[in-house]
């Protein structure tokens, strides 16, 4: 409700990440009454669905959300990989319109495209993988370091969409060691240092999550410094 207040025309998507099935369907209805476009669905985190289960457990969120969905696929950090066999049932259901691959192979995006063609909208997931996701034919960036450096993240995605690959390689190249904190067990806490130190914001997680402390802080708070010290020029346009 507190994101459809603000977002004027933008699209409101919700992530439905719950261990249950009927936890997942429940809070996908209480989505769409609360004004969301779309949700974005994982796989129960607990437990480790087969492929069967997986297919039912997410028609049935998004059956009852009745809202467009985007797959999020996360075999590292969810256990569960959304293949190309299961987004092929999958896509048997017009509620099914995007994937936000992140796997952790690249080549799963080819294999995407080759098996479905612009059927589903591909975003990818991984910040350290986001140029090689786009130049693969991924149609956008689910980003992380984004909150901290907008104006870089959507400088590489305008750049390549208009074909200038060299120079959003040049920005990529620079912002890797950045990304590389997205790619982490401690990317939220990492995420919120860059967000301190950029803009201004704080570093307050939930528990059991913790904010950063001692050499560990000292190590990504040199990394974020050394990248903003070195930043390069956008264009213009």
């Amino acid at each position: 409700k507190t994101a459809r207040s603000v977002a004027g025309k933008k699209s409101v998507l919700l992530t439905v990440n719950e261990a249950a099935t009927r936890d997942a369907a429940s809070l996908a209805r209480r989505a769409a009454e609360a004004g969301a476009d779309g949700l974005m669905v994982v796989p129960s985190l607990v437990y480790q669905t087969d492929e069967r289960e997986t297919v039912d457990a997410m028609k049935a969120v998004a059956e009852a959300g009745g809202l467009p969905v985007m797959i999020y696929s996360n075999r590292l950090a969810y256990r569960v990989d959304v293949t190309v066999p299961i987004m092929e049932e999958l896509a048997k259901d017009d509620l099914f319109v995007a994937v936000k691959e992140s796997c952790g192979d690249i080549r799963r995006t080819t294999e995407i495209v080759n098996a479905f063609g612009d059927r589903f909208a591909i975003l990818t997931g991984v910040d350290n993988l986001a140029f090689e996701a786009l130049a693969a034919g991924a149609v956008g960036w689910v980003a992380g370091l984004v909150t901290a450096f907008p104006r870089e993240t959507v400088a590489i995605g305008r750049l390549t969409k208009a074909g200038r690959w060299e120079e959003a390689r040049e920005i990529y190249r620079w912002f890797r060691p950045l990304l590389d904190l997205d790619v982490s067990t401690y990317l939220v806490q990492n995420i919120k240092l860059a967000e301190v130190i950029e803009i201004g914001s704080n570093d307050r997680v939930r528990l059991p999550r913790q904010p950063l402390a001692g050499e560990q802080r000292a190590r990504v708070e040199r990394i974020i410094r050394e990248a903003i010290a070195n930043r390069p020029e956008l264009p213009l346009a």
